[in-house]
C-alpha cells in the first residue's frame, strides 16, 4: 500500500507539473501579456513598470524557473481585476463550488441507486420504462435550458426560491437541482443496467435458492458488486464538475464559485487569475483520482493496487 500511494503522489504530481507547463506555455502564446492585461491609452513607461513588475523583461527561461518556484509557493501574484492575491481569491470561490458540487452528485446518488435497483428487479416492467423514459428525458435536456426552466417557473411564477445568488439555504437549491439532475438520470441507467447484470448471475440465483434475505443479496452482495462502475461515474461527475463542468450552472444562477470566477477572469483578462484557477482544478483531479484508488479498494478487497 505504501507503494502505490508513493506511486500514484509521482504520478500525480507529474500531471501537475504538466499543466503548469502547458498554462505557462499557453499564457506567452496568447500575445504580449502586458498588452493583453494593459488598457490601450498605456504609456510606454507603464508598459515597461508592469513587464518589469511582472518579470516578462527577463529571458524566458528564467520566467519559467521563477514561475515554477512561486507555483510551489502558491504564489501566482495579484490579480489584476481584484488587486489581490490570486490564490487568496481561489480559495475563497473553491469552497462554494465544493458545496454545490457535494449537495448535487449527493442528491443524485441518494436517488439515483434505489430508482435504478427497482428498475432492475422487473426489466420491462412499468417502473423499468418510466424510469428509462425519465432518464433519457434528463440526458436530453441542455442544463442552461434545464436552470432556466428552474428559475421561470419557481423563481418568477411561484415566487418560492431565489432566482440567484448564495447566502441562505435555499439559493443552493436551483443550482443544485440543475446540476444533479443530469447526473441523477446517468447513475440511474448505470445503476439499472450493472444491476441487471448482477441479478442474473449464478451466485444471486444460488443465493435466493439457500433461502437468503432478499435485502442481502441485492443491497449487499449484488449492489458490491455493481459499485465499481458506479463509483466510477460518481468520481467522474465530481471531476467533471470541479475541472470546470459548473461554469454553466454557477453562470446561470451566478453562484460564487471557481466556476463562475474563471468566467469573469477570462471577461476581465486576467491572466493571473486564470493560471491560479487552471492549477488548483489540476489539483482537484489528481486528488479525486488517488481518492477514488482506495475507494475502490474499499468496495472490492481483491483488486490489486499497482
Amino acid at each position: 500500500m505504501g507503494r502505490f500511494i508513493y506511486r500514484r503522489l509521482i504520478h500525480g504530481l507529474i500531471v501537475i507539473l504538466g499543466v503548469t507547463v502547458i498554462v505557462f506555455v499557453v499564457t506567452r502564446m496568447v500575445g504580449d501579456p502586458v498588452q493583453v492585461m494593459l488598457p490601450l491609452e498605456s504609456t510606454p513607461e507603464q508598459r515597461a513598470a508592469f513587464e518589469k513588475k511582472l518579470g516578462l523583461d527577463r529571458p524566458i527561461p528564467i520566467q519559467f524557473v521563477e514561475f515554477m518556484g512561486n507555483m510551489a509557493r502558491l504564489d501566482f501574484g495579484d490579480s489584476l481585476w481584484q488587486k489581490r492575491p490570486a490564490m487568496e481569491i481561489v480559495f475563497e470561490k473553491l469552497p462554494m463550488t465544493i458545496l454545490l458540487t457535494a449537495v448535487g452528485i449527493g442528491f443524485a446518488c441518494v436517488l439515483a441507486i434505489p430508482l435504478g435497483i427497482i428498475a432492475a428487479l422487473r426489466p420491462g416492467g412499468v417502473v423499468d420504462r418510466v424510469t428509462v423514459f425519465g432518464s433519457l428525458l434528463g440526458l436530453s435536456v441542455p442544463q442552461f435550458w434545464l436552470g432556466l426552466l428552474f428559475i421561470v417557473v419557481f423563481a418568477v411564477q411561484f415566487k418560492i426560491l431565489p432566482t440567484s445568488g448564495a447566502g441562505t439555504p435555499t439559493h443552493i437549491i436551483l443550482p443544485a437541482l440543475t446540476m444533479g439532475l443530469p447526473t441523477l438520470a446517468r447513475l440511474v441507467m448505470l445503476v439499472r443496467s450493472s444491476m441487471i447484470d448482477e441479478l442474473n448471475r449464478q451466485y444471486v440465483k444460488t443465493s435466493f435458492a439457500k433461502g437468503l434475505p432478499f435485502v442481502r443479496v441485492v443491497g449487499l452482495h449484488a449492489l458490491r458488486n455493481a459499485g465499481l462502475p458506479i463509483m466510477t461515474l460518481v468520481g467522474w461527475e465530481v471531476i467533471r464538475s470541479l475541472a470546470g463542468y459548473s461554469v454553466v450552472v454557477e453562470t446561470v444562477f451566478a453562484w460564487p464559485g471557481i466556476g463562475l470566477t474563471a468566467i469573469q477572469a477570462i471577461e476581465r483578462e486576467d491572466l493571473i487569475l486564470i493560471q491560479a484557477i487552471v492549477f488548483t482544478a489540476a489539483v482537484c483531479v489528481v486528488v479525486i483520482n488517488i481518492a477514488m484508488d482506495f475507494i475502490y479498494k474499499l468496495i472490492d478487497p481483491r483488486l490489486k493496487l499497482t
